[in-house]
């Protein structure tokens, strides 16, 4: 049995005639750029988040770094930030021209910790840049707290957690503004790049509606320094075809989590914190292993593909030379041990029954020198 981590021609299969007629109708307006589809799913994005404003962009950290563009941040000012992510999220801070500033992550969450950011808060500090990582939203409650006390500014990275909720609110809508990529992986995910900012700040939405057009007050007349972002009308019109089954398919992947969360039972697992399996969206799933590189061998040889999310920490990345001396020892640690294993719409039962039994059945025996030898 051969298990892909993720095949997107079998993720889009089931909106393959919505697509198509959704370009279709695109290209016969004959309108490409900041049209009518623009405008729908920004109106439809902004409902499912629950927010007044959605802005579309071309991309994730388009999208973040236009956040605090708009915000007009002093230059070199710092923003928190998780060191447990994709790099995307401090390239915007840095393309910002802002300083990140590293969190370590809770371990048993893989999102900032919360307890570790307000030793992090200094005069020079002006925003909290959280990551919902890997579906699962960060704990809002005591960030907001933290920032209102330090007067602060909350920006979400809600690239992997569209539909996620927090008491009651969803992804997108529990900051002064977020960001959401649209990469074809993500659980919304567009044929190609895009990316939306949701907040429900007026000022900053116009501001940033001309940034992303290269500052344009009205056409050829700029009134910022501005950027060429904009999400357009074939992807907009596909994310709008997609979008009314987001939910449901983010109620197949919590069925699937709750499948792994329930069954896999190893002693050499330590499985996803499950405390809010059913608010998560399950962007991906993630376990953690001492013997991941063991483990990871093994599957490959049952034919289950998987990935690491992610294997080189941001401040060890030789694009940021600059902070590879730091020491965050609970990041470096997850990034040894992690493993994502396939969690997608599309499984068939058995393909998730071979997966949790392959992973229950390897057992390991330590040598004396405390390498691992397998044992099947």
């Amino acid at each position: 049995m051969q298990i892909p981590f993720l095949d997107l021609k079998q993720v889009n299969a089931p909106h393959q005639a919505y697509i198509q007629h959704a370009i279709k109708r695109v290209i016969e307006t004959g309108w490409y750029i900041l049209g009518e589809e623009l405008m729908r799913f920004e109106n439809n994005f902004a409902n499912f988040c629950q927010t007044k404003n959605c802005i579309g962009v071309g991309n994730g950290v388009d999208a973040l770094t236009l956040i605090l563009k708009g915000y007009d941040f002093p230059k070199n000012s710092e923003v928190i930030v998780p060191a447990h992510t994709f790099i995307a999220t401090i390239l915007a801070v840095i393309h910002a021209g802002l300083k990140p500033v590293f969190v370590e992550p809770n371990i048993t969450t893989y999102n900032i910790d919360v307890e570790k950011i307000q030793e992090k808060i200094t005069k020079m500090t002006v925003a909290i840049l959280v990551v919902h990582l890997y579906g699962k939203c960060c704990e809002m409650t005591k960030i907001n707290e933290i920032a209102k006390e330090n007067n602060l500014k909350i920006i979400e990275d809600a690239a992997q957690a569209h539909g996620a909720i927090y008491e009651n609110k969803k992804a997108g809508n529990l900051s002064d503004a977020a960001a959401f990529s649209f990469y074809p992986v993500k659980n919304l995910g567009a044929l190609g790049d895009g990316g939306a900012i949701t907040t429900n700040d007026d000022e900053l939405t116009n501001k940033i509606k001309k940034l992303r057009n290269y500052g344009f007050v009205r056409k050829n007349e700029s009134e910022f320094c501005g950027f060429n972002s904009r999400l357009d009308e074939i992807q907009a019109a596909i994310l709008n075809a997609k979008l009314p089954f987001l939910e449901q398919e983010n109620t197949k992947r919590r069925i699937i989590a709750r499948r792994y969360l329930n069954e896999i039972n190893n002693p050499e697992i330590i499985l996803p914190n499950a405390s809010t399996q059913n608010q998560d969206v399950w962007h991906l799933f993630v376990i953690c292993t001492k013997i991941r590189h063991h483990l990871q061998n093994h599957l490959a040889q049952k034919g289950i593909e998987t990935q690491i999310h992610y294997p080189i920490p941001p401040h060890k990345q030789q694009a940021l030379q600059k902070f590879n001396k730091l020491h965050l020892p609970i990041t470096e640690q997850v990034s040894q041990d992690i493993l994502s294993i396939p969690l997608n719409t599309y499984l068939k039962d058995e393909e998730i029954s071979h997966i949790i039994q392959t992973l229950n059945d390897y057992k390991f025996e330590r040598s004396n020198n405390n390498s691992y030898l397998c044992v099947i």
